[in-house]
């Protein structure tokens, strides 16, 4: 495992969570709810300084921040409380912090394929030996894959994710000379076939991957593109949580992410040297920032998501009642909320350990 990686992701990780709560203080600001702390960092005070009516700070341990508003959770005669702005307010105030996440994401997606190229699109280069029937459903070399299964492919590796979850039969659509083409449901099973270098595998008979030229253009749709197909592997696995696909043995919660940082930047390492640990990691932390944005978005008490669906309730009960809901009940059940995550959180956490030995 790589110490350096390790390191380089507990900063990255507490620099997001920083980011997240710098995205609640600024909207906070900016609609006019009193801020009494901005904190960087958790723990002891290391260092303060007071201005206006905000305590900004850094503390111990670099593992994230907070943002401390007047009313949050509690009742509050301040009109500058969170809880005593309008609805639409405190919304804006709750999604900040994650779409803070979203556009670091995104920036650091952006800085990769700079850096290291786009990666290759999902065109059919060739079958291998073996598997020229493929031909008789209709699929061509220079075919690009623009769906499976109704999932919009952008990537090489969409393309073998999706083949990967589906059957033998998958419904493709590809672009081939500029238009799009459904070729229908066609059969593309697993056999076994000899690779290039001699080895009997199990393989659908499909050689994959063709690079493109970057220009600007071309890196700013590709940028977005990863960071949608970021977003889909969250919803993806929370889906495959739900429906029972991987249960909770499959989760990781922190001592498995850097578990899985330490085999990236490794990887990365071993392939091309410090500038790919460089790479992987920045691309594990775009992967962890739009994983925090939208779990944080997700209707759950303790969560921005779960206030979020606190303020619609709100608003229906004072439409009914013609009465202000008290903010100590938001309290009561972010407490609630945050005790089943931090059981959540060790439950995971023990697994994780019992994983690594």
């Amino acid at each position: 495992m790589n110490v350096l990686s390790i390191v380089l992701i507990i900063l990255f990780f507490g620099l997001l969570i920083a980011i997240h709560e710098f995205g609640h203080f600024i909207a906070a600001k900016l609609m006019g709810v009193k801020v009494n702390e901005f904190a960087i960092g958790m723990g002891p005070k290391l260092f303060s300084r007071e201005k206006g009516e905000t305590l900004y700070s850094l503390r111990a341990f670099p593992i994230g921040g907070f943002c401390a508003m007047e009313g949050e959770g509690e009742s509050s005669d301040d009109p500058r409380a969170f809880g005593n702005k309008a609805g639409w307010k405190r919304l804006i105030i709750l999604v900040a912090g994650a779409f803070m996440n979203f556009i670091t994401g995104v920036v650091l997606i952006l800085i990769i394929m700079a850096m290291a190229g786009s990666p290759s699109m999902p065109v059919v280069t060739g079958f291998m030996p073996g598997a020229e029937d493929i031909a008789q459903t209709g699929l061509q070399p220079g075919d690009q894959f623009y769906s499976i299964d109704g999932h919009r492919i952008y990537f090489n590796n969409d393309a073998f994710i999706f083949l990967e979850r589906a059957g033998e039969q998958v419904d493709v659509v590809v672009l081939r000379d500029g238009e799009k083409v459904d070729l229908g449901t066609i059969d593309l099973p697993y056999r076994q076939l000899t690779d290039e270098n001699g080895n009997q595998v199990m393989k659908r008979g499909i050689y994959l991957g063709e690079f493109q030229e970057d220009t600007s253009l071309t890196l700013l749709r590709n940028t977005w593109y990863q960071a949608v197909d970021y977003v889909r592997m969250v919803w993806m696995g929370l889906g495959d949580l739900i429906t029972g696909a991987v249960g909770l043995n499959d989760m990781s919660g922190v001592i498995g992410i850097v578990a899985v940082a330490g085999d990236v930047g490794q990887a990365g390492a071993a392939a091309a040297g410090l500038f790919g640990l460089f790479i992987n990691i920045l691309d594990f932390t775009a992967l962890i920032a739009i994983n925090l944005a939208v779990m944080n978005l997700l209707p759950i008490p303790a969560l921005d998501g779960g206030q979020i669906l606190f303020v619609f309730v709100g608003g229906i009960y004072r439409l009914i009642t013609k009465k202000k809901m008290n903010e100590k009940y938001l309290g009561y059940v972010n407490a609630v909320g945050f005790f089943c995550l931090i059981a959540l959180m060790v439950v995971v956490a023990v697994n994780d350990v019992i994983k690594l030995f």
